[in-house]
């Protein structure tokens, strides 16, 4: 049976939460599905920055991050939510994983916008240390700390997780790349569901209001992704079994794709 691969990106608003998106990922590779998870965790990043006394600031959903909060990101999206999530999955079942962007030389970035600070742009994938996982039956499990230059902190950078799942959706060739949030989709100006977005729409809708905040990187990592995978998903991680509905006639979500298709 060929493997089709799978690129999962969990957000830090579902993470914690008492939902099935562990036990789903756990069920799929059972079912010979190679899955890779990509993982955000501002929540967590956003109280220990406090503890610590240093302030949150995003521009279009992305975090500011300087030296010091790099240190935390760091700390945080590598070390402790990365292993709570490989231990959860464990215990689901799983066989899973931890690494980072700058694990193998997975992910290089490179800064595009210094009003960001620390906070990079992926212009690199190399995937032998996914190839490597996948073969031998594991989960990879990816935190977004990528790769800079060595002028940058460490030689490292924080890069947002919906890119970082994109371009690796994009360099695995994957099936399929679909984001768990904590909302049922992209919703219209009435607070309902839009199923389908063409690519072509995205900046229009950001530009009306209608995309906002950190909804922003998925919509626009979506398009970058939709013209090389097959399909590309913003879904509700807090629903029962949502990733084992996707298979359904109408999974509910919203489908980012090239195609010009009518909302329903």
């Amino acid at each position: 049976m060929t493997e089709r691969t799978v690129v999962i990106k969990i957000g830090g608003s579902t993470l914690g939460r008492s939902d099935t998106s562990l036990s789903d990922m756990v069920a799929l590779q059972q079912l010979c599905t190679r899955v890779v998870v990509v993982h955000g965790g501002g929540a967590e990043i956003s109280r220990w920055l406090n503890r610590m006394g240093l302030e949150s600031k995003f521009v279009n959903g992305l975090r500011v991050t300087g030296e010091e909060e790099l240190r935390v990101v760091t700390a945080v999206l590598a070390g402790l939510v990365n292993k709570t999530l490989v231990r959860q999955l464990y215990d689901a079942g799983g066989r899973a994983v931890g690494i980072s962007g700058v694990d193998g030389g997975l992910a290089h970035a490179a800064i595009t916008n210094p009003s960001l600070g620390c906070v990079g742009e992926v212009d690199r994938v190399d995937t032998t240390v996914l190839a490597a996982l996948l073969e031998a039956g594991f989960m990879p499990v990816i935190s977004p700390v990528c790769w800079g230059t060595a002028a940058t902190a460490g030689g490292m950078l924080n890069v947002n997780a919906d890119e970082v799942a994109a371009e690796i959706a994009i360099a695995l060739g994957a099936a399929s790349l679909i984001y768990l949030t904590d909302v049922p989709g992209i919703l219209d100006a009435s607070g309902r569901v839009i199923p389908h977005v063409c690519a072509g729409e995205v900046e229009s809708l950001i530009t009306t209001g209608i995309i906002r905040g950190g909804m922003i990187p998925k919509a626009r990592t979506c398009v970058r992704a939709a013209h090389h995978v097959a399909r590309t998903r913003i879904i509700d991680g807090t629903a029962a079994h949502a990733l084992l509905r996707e298979n359904d006639i109408e999974p509910g979500g919203t489908t980012i794709d090239t195609a010009e298709l009518a909302r329903s």
